[in-house]
């Protein structure tokens, strides 16, 4: 998964792009996998804020060795991942200056983001950013799995929940609107994750693999 999504971003990007871009193992670890080359005018966003405690698998941290790797410019969405009300998000959106880069994303001309799934397991809650309570009241109400920290249900919409007014994420709606949409995830066990992501953003392209593939063509056919 990592290889292939490396190549992948390796063959795509181009000269005067901008691309979004989200987190987790797979893409960091794509990094590995991805000749460094100079690029004009190439510019890396960060969809999502940051996690407040220096881990490997640091939203802020993939963006910036991104665009490190192609020479180009990075913007950061500086912000925690997660707040802890709506009004705090929208002060720091309209009052703090992140209004920018908002509206930058807007102008996105790929995306490339992955897929978390809601065992204990996941990246998501293994950094503790997350609770575990909040993780068992957000299944508790349909999610499946969450994009970005958009947090959604088997048929592709968002759940009802307070957790989904407090991320400092790009709004799903203007995920929509980028032209190419990248989702790269894998394995069987997250296959119903994966599959409700695919309904949820809509992906122009999708990285996974063989057996994964197979799982969500079979959910699919049972759907």
């Amino acid at each position: 998964m990592s290889a292939a999504t490396g190549a992948f971003i390796s063959d795509f990007a181009r000269p005067g792009m901008r691309l979004g871009v989200g987190w987790g193992r797979t893409l960091i670890e794509s990094l590995a996998f991805m000749p460094s080359r100079q690029l004009a005018d190439f510019t890396v966003i960060s969809m999502l804020g940051g996690i407040s405690e220096a881990r490997r698998f640091n939203p802020s941290e993939y963006a910036w060795q991104l665009a490190q790797a192609f020479g180009g410019e990075c913007y950061l969405l500086s912000a925690p991942a997660l707040v802890d009300s709506p009004e705090t998000r929208n002060a720091l959106i309209d009052k703090c200056g992140l209004d920018r880069l908002f509206q930058m994303a807007t102008t996105l001309d790929a995306a490339i983001y992955s897929v978390g799934g809601m065992a204990p397991s996941a990246t998501l809650y293994q950094s503790g950013y997350v609770t575990d309570a909040d993780r068992r009241s957000l299944a508790g109400a349909g999610a499946i799995g969450d994009m970005l920290y958009h947090f959604y249900g088997p048929g592709g919409a968002l759940v009802d929940h307070p957790l989904n007014a407090r991320v400092m994420s790009i709004p799903v709606e203007t995920i929509l609107a980028i032209p190419t949409r990248i989702l790269t995830s894998g394995g069987a066990d997250k296959a119903a994750a994966l599959l409700g992501a695919i309904r949820f953003s809509k992906p122009t392209n999708l990285i996974t693999d063989e057996l994964t593939a197979r799982e969500l063509l079979a959910l699919a056919g049972e759907a």
